[in-house]
């Protein structure tokens, strides 16, 4: 007896979402595929062995949602063979391309199934599109008026050949899967892929509807991530692109009629490699013109007309193949629209460098291979990761001479570390080092008038995860941004050659709202190295230092700044808090460092209620010193995560910060790796969360856990090693960071203090020792069941996560 076997349900749509290099943007294009209202799809992601996490992010996105099936390729093959393998895989009615940094529009699935159903279901759906730019600006296919749905539901090419004229490309068509299997279509290799699809299935479908809708936005990425901004030979492609053409027409003589319109196709497509700046290598162009004069003598139709005016012109001297007139074209076309662009205008005049002429001169002396300047907080002090990096640099790279750039008042402080050698900012020596320094490792920006000189290497550590909006993000955050000029920090960040991350969700930030060049460096954080290598007596010192006594519990209060607020504001009754919490507990507070020092915190300080330490120059070390941190949305949290120890939340203005700043992720959800600990929105929540225990109870506890698995992600105690050896030894990022639980953290004070036996740790509380007594008694940190190991700037002062 036979068994029927019954196949799944077909779904209305497949989707084929190849992908490589683009974690910055897949979350942004699966987000807005899965979030449409019509859910009857199926997605089928290529990953074309891309060498960033792409594949990890699209194998969460599978996790969490079984229309998405995920293709992991053994090699890159490219954007044409990748959708093939997609093409292997589709069980949908129609099949939609969607490349990995555009995105779907709302609603968009579900007015293409309404126009398939009114058009009665055509072998292709064409729908509009419209591009979108890294200011935020949209801009609507300029040939929208060809997808007029006035006339028949479905027609022929024949019936409508300016169809032809749209941009030709496949994603902005659906087409019907048993078409596409019954006369075997499949994507080529090389560039320019889409002109074969796009044009074979055009010629042979029978029914053909269109969707006057904006369905997708075409993502214009500002620099990398397009081939028509890329310098290349590839860029020959193009002529086995339309040999393929041809030679469909050759198999199929029922098309001949379509062979005027293929050959005009592909002399315009020709002429627009040949006229853009940029795609040839200009030792290439002749060449290039030489054989697209060849395919028109070979490919050209009896009796084609060529078209009038400049294009015209231009088909001739293909016909001639007269190269140098047609170089003497363009620049005659050249000097007319410079002319007119200037008419009647005064010749803008190019923007002054700010630099003098001794600059310029130093300019052109050679790179000094062994200088590494460094600059940290707006030339402050030497501090955070870019120190954790010169220090670990004088250890595996002792050839590379470090010089920091400080401001005046720094130099003549006092402050800066016996031996660290270092340049006033603006002064001949600082000009002189900033134009001749192989490396350049900063956490923020150096000022617009440095010039990154070819051969030059930019390190841009960051400081900090970031929880609030970032780079071209904050022209949505006008309040954040203070009139930042985008077009300037977008040009700092040209400069970047890597971009430090700790973590991957840092990682997709920088990539998405920097849409530069650089590379990420995913290494962790250098200044977190330290919470993986102090030892208790360490902790002790410092402590010592502060002047918090062995046994007490230090709590640090550290919140960031606000946007919409001038100056600190205190949002605690700080005395208060202190006296609620007793005697066993000392606050350290510490304002951000925008802000100059309060008087109302010294104050405090003087009467004992707190330990103002907003002017202790190593945050690092005050970390180590707390048994817990109260923060509000500052990235100390992050770094903080990575010691193990409570994390307290205070967020009494969330909704007033969203609105002003906007956030990269819900704090707030309480979800396992969005909240790392306790929150509280009163005053009274917050003392009670340490009256209670629950600062540090096994909810709290787990909570932090999986906030630091998804955040202290590559910090290990080896980061700087890591950075290090890939940017100044030019080896791999190693070692590779460890496991979590492989990690050793540094002891909590409490443990610190017990292992020298300065207090001795009380037994853990059972729950027969709480009913004998009725007590809820504050929790002891570190008891409570959680799992340790011992052991002057520009506009730029708001462009890094602090």
């Amino acid at each position: 007896m036979s068994e029927t076997v019954l196949d799944p349900v077909v779904p209305r749509f497949s989707i084929i979402v190849p992908v490589f290099r683009v974690q910055g943007f897949l979350r942004e294009c699966m987000d807005s595929v899965l979030a449409q209202d019509f859910t009857d799809f199926e997605v089928i992601a290529v990953d074309d062995c891309s060498p960033d996490r792409s594949g990890a992010i699209l194998d969460e996105y599978a996790a969490r949602d079984d229309r998405v099936q995920v293709l992991h390729l053994p090699e890159n093959v490219g954007l044409g063979l990748a959708r093939n393998a997609g093409l292997e895989k589709v069980r949908g009615e129609y099949i939609l391309f969607l490349d990995s940094d555009d995105t779907l529009t709302p609603g968009a699935l579900d007015a293409l199934a309404e126009r398939l159903d009114a058009s009665g279901s055509p072998e292709i759906l064409i729908f509009d599109y419209a591009r979108t730019y890294w200011d935020g600006s949209v801009r609507r296919n300029l040939l929208a008026d060809r997808l007029d749905e006035s006339g028949a539901p479905s027609f022929t090419l024949a019936e409508r050949p300016e169809i032809l004229d749209l941009l030709q490309i496949v994603w902005n068509k659906a087409y019907r899967r048993d078409f596409v299997e019954e006369h075997g279509f499949t994507f080529p290799v090389g560039y320019y892929e889409d002109a074969p699809w796009t044009f074979c299935t055009l010629i042979t479908a029978k029914s053909i509807a269109v969707l006057d809708r904006v369905c997708l936005h075409y993502r214009q990425r500002r620099q990398g991530g397009n081939i028509l901004r890329t310098t290349s030979r590839k860029h020959f492609d193009v002529f086995d692109q339309y040999e393929r053409v041809f030679g469909y027409l050759d198999a199929h003589p029922e098309l001949s009629r379509w062979r005027p319109h293929m050959f005009r196709k592909m002399i315009d497509h020709y002429l627009t490699v040949l006229d853009k700046p940029g795609r040839l290598p200009q030792n290439a162009t002749a060449e290039f013109f030489h054989r697209a004069a060849r395919d028109y003598r070979r490919r050209l139709p009896a009796g084609f007309v060529r078209p009038a005016g400049v294009a015209g012109g231009k088909y001739a001297l293909l016909a001639k193949d007269a190269y140098p007139a047609l170089a003497g074209l363009k620049v005659a076309g050249k000097v007319q629209r410079t002319v007119r662009k200037h008419a009647g205008k005064k010749v803008r005049q190019a923007k002054k460098k700010a630099m003098d002429l001794r600059y310029q001169a130093l300019l052109r002396q050679p790179l000094d291979e062994n200088l590494a300047v460094y600059s940290a907080y707006w030339n402050r002090l030497p501090a955070c990761n870019p120190l954790a990096i010169y220090e670990k640099a004088k250890e595996l790279a002792p050839h590379v001479h470090g010089v920091w750039v400080v401001k005046q008042q720094v130099a003549d402080s006092g402050e800066i570390p016996a031996g660290v050698d270092h340049v006033v900012l603006n002064s001949p020596r600082y000009w002189e080092v900033m134009a001749r320094a192989k490396y350049l490792v900063n956490n923020v920006n150096f000022a617009d008038g440095v010039v990154k000189r070819e051969g030059q290497v930019h390190l841009q550590t960051h400081h900090g995860t970031p929880l609030k909006s970032m780079g071209v993000d904050q022209k949505r955050y006008p309040a954040a941004a203070k009139g930042m000029s985008f077009r300037k920090l977008l040009a700092r960040a040209d400069r970047w050659d890597y971009s430090l991350s700790s973590n991957q969700h840092t990682t997709e930030q920088w990539e998405r709202v920097y849409p530069c060049n650089f590379e990420s460096l995913d290494a962790g954080y250098p200044r977190n190295d330290v919470y993986y290598r102090a030892s208790a007596q360490d902790v002790l010192d410092i402590r010592e230092r502060l002047g918090v006594a062995p046994g007490k519990t230090a709590v640090l209060y550290a919140p960031t700044m606000r946007d919409y607020q001038v100056g600190y504001v205190p949002r605690l009754d700080l005395e208060k808090i202190s006296r609620e919490l007793g005697e066993d507990f000392v606050l350290l507070v510490r304002t951000h460092y925008f802000y100059d020092q309060d008087a109302r915190l010294q104050e405090l300080q003087e009467r004992g209620a707190i330990i103002d330490v907003s002017g202790h120059p190593v945050v690092e070390e005050l970390c180590l010193a707390a048994d817990a941190l109260v923060t509000d949305y500052s990235s100390i949290m992050f770094d903080y995560a990575n010691l193990d120890r409570p994390i307290i939340n205070y967020t009494d203005d969330w909704d007033t910060y969203v609105r002003s700043r906007g956030v990269t992720f819900d704090l707030l959800s309480g979800k396992p790796g969005d909240t790392p600990g306790v929150l509280a929105t009163t005053e009274d929540e917050l003392i009670d969360a340490f009256r209670s225990g629950r600062w540090d109870d096994e909810r709290a506890t787990e909570l932090r856990a999986a906030f630091r698995a998804r955040f202290c992600q590559w910090d290990d105690g080896h980061a700087a090693e890591r950075v290090v050896r890939r940017v100044f030894l030019g080896q791999g990022t190693t070692p590779d960071p460890l496991p979590q639980h492989d990690r050793t953290v540094a002891p909590t004070p409490r443990a610190a203090a017990a292992a020298a036996g300065l207090i001795k740790l009380p037994s853990p509380r059972t729950a027969a020792d709480d009913e004998a007594t009725g007590a809820t008694a504050p929790a002891t940190p570190g008891t409570s069941g959680s799992s340790r190991s011992s052991g002057d700037s520009d506009d730029s002062d708001v462009e890094m996560a602090g």
